[in-house]
């Protein structure tokens, strides 16, 4: 960082300080209030010069007029009312879409809907070996107790059983998203995937040794890897910036929702005699099916064809999206700016490049290590509890937990675009590691039974509560919005290897740690990492909220020194003054943003 570009930002932040305003909640200090449009340093008259080019080389010169008025609107969108080139009918669209973010067309509710079928897949692989876990392992022969000869061996096996879809997912599945996208698209990579999905569990149910399920749920976790590094994607480049929180956080309600019909299948089934565990394993089928057959009726994400120099297309994937042709033109036109400024920097020539690129740019390395950070946090804010219960309840107690995860993800479709990402999760942290570690000292209790079993659970279920409105549905749409269009796919899959993985280390470690650290080490545990979650995020992951795909560049052209240093130094001491002194006078620190263009090269 040169001492030009550090006295510009210092220079530009005492400019803006008159300005500031106070925020209207605690953690909306890093809200996004200064972004630059590059169409607003060129006149008017440059910027339909350029459109005149872009036209003409992306083949859409017969929408030359529209895209001339389009651009217009990209360059001041809030003073669209001023641009008398405008038409009526087109003015009062725009003043519609001002005033009724919500009003959008069927299409694109109808792929995030079919993105969901997609998270919803999910939810329910991962919990039909819940139940499966109570029977398939005597199926097998690989149940003996803990303290025989073979108790540790097959506690192993069936952990490495549970945790392959994971580590499978991370490993492989995840990598191969970029290639798939590249070749058969958006909405191809979901097909394929999804086909994955509807195969493999019918297979688990059918399998008659551990190593043949082993092998199975390996596939299955290739699948699920990699749609997972895809539907959040797909799903934020179609959205709106100003909803764009709340449609991509579908995807981990949608994951709670097919949690939920997991843990219920598990109950409906649990009678069945020996065949339950094949049932539940193999009912995970279900959503993956309408998934397979709906995406095709989905409009191809308008990125992904522009980013492949197809805009005739492009754009009229953005008129299903779109309310109105001038809207679609109007994001069309401004996507196309603001990758033309991300390309710059990129070598992506190849896979490795682009991976590579990753690392190299600071810009997406920032990406990266914010959207790595909540994907981290995700798996160690993660635990499951034993309580003593039996198989039954276990399995009822399941079903509380799936309901809970569901109902409260639901208000933060609201909060996500108002309280903003980083403010959900900042409010949520702390609760969730007070609840792990009352959870952990229940097991304390010196009596036994349904009183016992009543606390822990209650604390659990404080924990989901709190799990579910910040960092359950924060986790995916955070990483999905965050890297530039030409790093979409590498930047999403590394994050997402980084959850599964540590889902895996999770699945196989915690076993075996609350056999050696007793369930009360256990949870303090876990209680000190979420703790040690909220400090990361507090220092490396900013506020993301309202900002289309492209600006969200400016947010991380920030170094993180710079970043660390405003949080700590004046943004803290502001809260402690503000919010624990209570001294209501305090004037709010200048928004960080307010430094981003003196680290953006124009």
């Amino acid at each position: 960082m040169s001492d030009v570009k550090l006295a510009a930002a210092e220079k530009h932040l005492t400019s803006h300080s008159e300005n500031a305003t106070p925020p209207n909640n605690p953690h909306h200090h890093s809200a996004v209030k200064v972004v630059e449009n590059p169409l607003q340093l060129v006149s008017r008259v440059a910027v339909v010069r350029d459109v005149e080019a872009f036209v003409e080389e992306k083949g859409l010169s017969e929408h030359k007029a529209l895209f001339e008025r389009a651009a217009l609107v990209a360059r001041d969108p809030t003073g669209f009312e001023n641009i008398p080139e405008l038409t009526q009918e087109e003015q009062t669209v725009l003043a519609h879409e001002r005033d009724h973010k919500w009003s959008n067309t069927f299409q694109l509710y109808y792929a995030v809907t079919i993105c969901a079928l997609g998270a919803a897949t999910q939810g329910w692989d991962q919990t039909g070996s819940n139940g499966a876990n109570l029977s398939f392992p005597a199926e097998f022969g690989i149940n003996a107790p803990l303290g025989s000869p073979n108790g540790l061996r097959d506690e192993w096996i069936v952990g490495a059983v549970n945790a392959v879809i994971f580590l499978s997912a991370g490993a492989v599945g995840c990598w191969i998203s970029d290639p798939l996208n590249h070749w058969f698209g958006r909405r191809g990579e979901i097909f394929i995937t999804s086909a994955i999905l509807i195969a493999t569990p019918i297979a688990s149910g059918f399998t008659h040794s551990w190593q043949a399920l082993f092998a199975v749920r390996f596939i299955m976790g290739i699948g699920v890897g990699a749609k997972n590094a895809t539907v959040p994607i797909f799903s934020a480049e179609m959205a709106p910036a100003r909803i764009r929180g709340a449609l991509v956080m579908g995807w981990q309600l949608w994951v709670c929702f097919g949690i939920f019909l997991g843990f219920a299948a598990n109950v409906i089934v649990k009678d069945t005699g020996r065949i339950a565990w094949r049932l539940q394993l193999g009912s995970a089928f279900i959503p993956a099916l309408p998934l397979f057959l709906g995406i095709w009726f989905a409009p191809e994400s308008p990125r992904w064809l522009m980013k492949h120099g197809n805009y005739p297309k492009a754009f009229r994937s953005y008129l299903r999206l779109r309310k109105h042709e001038i809207i679609a033109a109007r994001d069309l036109y401004y996507s196309h700016v603001l990758y033309m400024e991300e390309i710059r920097e990129a070598k992506g020539a190849n896979y490795f490049t682009r991976l590579w690129d990753c690392f190299r740019i600071p810009r997406i390395r920032r990406a990266n290590l914010a959207g790595s950070t909540i994907m981290l946090a995700q798996q160690i804010s993660t635990v499951f509890v034993e309580g003593g219960a039996s198989a039954d309840n276990a399995l009822y107690a399941s079903l509380g937990f799936g309901a809970i995860n569901f109902v409260f993800a639901i208000p933060a479709i609201w909060l996500i675009d108002s309280f903003g990402r980083r403010s959900l999760l900042l409010s949520t942290f702390p609760f969730m590691a007070v609840f792990v570690l009352a959870a952990g000292l229940a097991f304390l209790i010196p009596t036994e039974g349904s009183v016992k079993t009543g606390i822990i659970a209650l604390f659990v279920y404080l924990f989901t509560v709190a799990y579910s409105v910040g960092e359950g549905p924060v986790c995916f749409m955070y990483s999905a919005e965050i890297f530039p269009n030409v790093q979409r796919e590498q930047g999403m899959a590394f994050t997402v290897a980084i959850n599964n993985f540590f889902a895996g280390v999770l699945s196989l470690t915690f076993p075996p740690m609350r056999r050696a650290m007793g369930p009360t080490g256990a949870f303090g545990f876990y209680a000190g990492l979420n703790l040690i979650a909220f400090l990361m995020i507090f220092l490396w992951c900013p506020e993301t909220k309202q900002l289309t795909l492209e600006e969200l560049d400016q947010v991380f052209s920030i170094p993180t020194k710079v970043y660390m240093k405003h949080e700590t130094t004046k943004w803290l001491p502001y809260f402690i003054k503000r919010y624990v002194f209570l001294r209501r006078s305090t004037q709010p620190p200048v928004p960080i943003l307010a430094k981003a263009e003196a680290f953006v090269d124009h």
